[in-house]
Order: C-alpha cells, then sequence, then structure tokens
C-alpha cells in the first residue's frame, strides 16, 4: 500500500489553556475524498492550517508526502497542495482571467492552462468580466479554480459548495470523482453533509478538537447502531394473489396495506433476501437509510465520546 499523502500522528495544537486539537491522529491516501465533519470551534480549520504548515503543532507530528510539514523539504512539496478556503478574498476589479493568472503566478504555474481550466470550472464565458459583478457562485467556482492550478495532489477545501445552486454542486462533486480517480487527495470540510452520499469515501466527525469518528458511511451506522427501515406496501385484498394475511412480526402494521420493519446495519441483507418468503404481492418497497446528519447529530449527542 502506498505511503498517505498527509499522517497526523499524536498531533495536538493549544493556545494557552485551550486545546484547539488533541491527540489526533489521521490519515489521508491517494486517490481518497475525506469528508470532515464538526461543529463550529470543533477543530477542523485548525487541522487544514496544521497540514498546510500554517501553524506548528504543539505535540506530535504532521507529515506531508512522507516529510515533516514543517522540514525545509515540506516547503517545495507544497506546490503540490491545493486549497480553497471557506471565505476567498477576490479583487472586485480584477476580471476572471486576471485573477486566475495573479494566481498562477503566485504559485509559479504556467498560464497556458488557464483557459481549459476556466472551462472546467463553468466560468470561461464570463472570464472577461469583472469578478465585482459575479455571483457568490461564480466566485466560489474561481476560486475553485485557483486550488486546481499545478493539478495539486492534495486538495484541502473548506465549505466548497457555499453559494452554489444545484448545478453547480453537481459539476463540483464531478470535478472530485475525476481527482479522486486521478490519484488526488481530498480533504472536504462542509456541513451541508447530505449532499455527500456517494462522493466521500470516509467521514471524519471533530469534537471539541478530538476525533470522535472516522470510517465509511456503513462503519458509522454500525457504531451508532441507527437502524434501518424497510417499509413494504403489499397488494389488497381482492387481489388475486398471496393470502392477504398480515405481516407477522417483526413486521409492523402501518396504515392501510403498508408495513414496517427495523433492522440494523449487519442485518440488512438478511432482511431483505426475508422480503422474497412473504408469498404476497408487493406494490412498493422502500428502504430508508440513516443518513449522515442524523448519524453526525447522534455522534454529538452521545456523552461517552
Amino acid at each position: 500500500m502506498n505511503s498517505p499523502h498527509v499522517a497526523l500522528a499524536g498531533v495536538g495544537k493549544r493556545y494557552g489553556a485551550h486545546h484547539a486539537v488533541q491527540d489526533l491522529d489521521l490519515q489521508l491516501r491517494q486517490g481518497e475524498c475525506v469528508a470532515l465533519a464538526g461543529h463550529n470551534g470543533a477543530g477542523k480549520s485548525t487541522l487544514i492550517k496544521l497540514i498546510l504548515g500554517l501553524i506548528r503543532p504543539s505535540a506530535g507530528r504532521v507529515a506531508l508526502f512522507g516529510h515533516d510539514a514543517h522540514s525545509p523539504r515540506a516547503a517545495s512539496l507544497r506546490a503540490r497542495v491545493g486549497y480553497l478556503p471557506e471565505t476567498v478574498a477576490l479583487h472586485p476589479s480584477m476580471t476572471g482571467a486576471e485573477t486566475l493568472a495573479f494566481y498562477a503566478r503566485l504559485k509559479r504555474q504556467p498560464l497556458s492552462a488557464n483557459a481549459a481550466l476556466l472551462e472546467r470550472v463553468g466560468i470561461a464565458a464570463a472570464s472577461g468580466r469583472r469578478v465585482g459583478g459575479y455571483s457568490k457562485g461564480m466566485r466560489q467556482r474561481l476560486a475553485l479554480a485557483q486550488a486546481l492550478l499545478g493539478e495539486p495532489q492534495v486538495l484541502l477545501l473548506d465549505e466548497p459548495t457555499t453559494g452554489l445552486d444545484p448545478a453547480s454542486r453537481q459539476l463540483f462533486y464531478r470535478i472530485v470523482a475525476e481527482l479522486r480517480a486521478a490519484g488526488a487527495t481530498i480533504l472536504l470540510s462542509t456541513h451541508a453533509l447530505s449532499e455527500l452520499a456517494g462522493h466521500a469515501d470516509r467521514v471524519v466527525v471533530m469534537k471539541a478538537g478530538r476525533k470522535i469518528a472516522d470510517g465509511t458511511l456503513s462503519e458509522l451506522r454500525r457504531r451508532t447502531g441507527l437502524p434501518l427501515r424497510i417499509r413494504l406496501t403489499l397488494a389488497g385484498p381482492g387481489s388475486g394473489s398471496g393470502s392477504g394475511a398480515p405481516l407477522p412480526p417483526p413486521w409492523r402494521a402501518l396504515d392501510g396495506n403498508r408495513y414496517e420493519r427495523l433492522c440494523a446495519e449487519d442485518e440488512k441483507v438478511a432482511a431483505i433476501r426475508a422480503i422474497g418468503a412473504i408469498g404476497q404481492d408487493i406494490r412498493d418497497l422502500d428502504i430508508d437509510v440513516p443518513g449522515l446528519d442524523e448519524i453526525y447529530a447522534h455522534l454529538l449527542e452521545r456523552e461517552d465520546i
């Protein structure tokens, strides 16, 4: 297995008596998109600053491409890191093309790829207009373009879909998928948890500076114990098929011919297979899986973490 692009071991960051990050272990691997969730003040921004080398840890070690994030070698490696902050200051009197050219020179990247990059984020047609006339979503897409300069191998994205309309969010996640396929490592900090399904390989949840969860959605569902809900609608009496008898437990009758059962994450395959043995016509089937919003809220409510 390739060594992780980013690795934190026993990392802590203290400001006086305040612990912004405590005893944090985290690895971000090649071709992986990791979502970072946590309330304001949980330590997410501090974590990103530690990876960028903007601040030094009070304890532990932060490694970037196998090198200490504050070593002389790491300074040159930061050219392989792209960063999209939550709030980007873009000069309103510059055009989109001029803005991207400014950042390209700052990052010592050739300007020849800028036109294709503006096209990739969907603002090529507006590249000659002044940024002051851009919508919030257009400014966000321009900020994403600067983060993509130089084809970075590590991308740190802080609330990247803020201000984006649904079509722009779909475009953003298509770009994320392309970057993952190309082997980039992506850390995506967001409060928009509901939109992450199918886009994040893992979810890291932080609370009061500590990592309290780290895993796939399926793993987090197992950890929280939140149940899945399976609902069936059967053919009504007189339909000419099936016995029409009420379903026995663990099925619970709802209104009409609708039934529901709860099952744990580890039981879902067996529960779905058992539907075939019901012996009655099924008109509709719905499986309600706990989403990341529910998992996140449950984790934060628990007192033992």
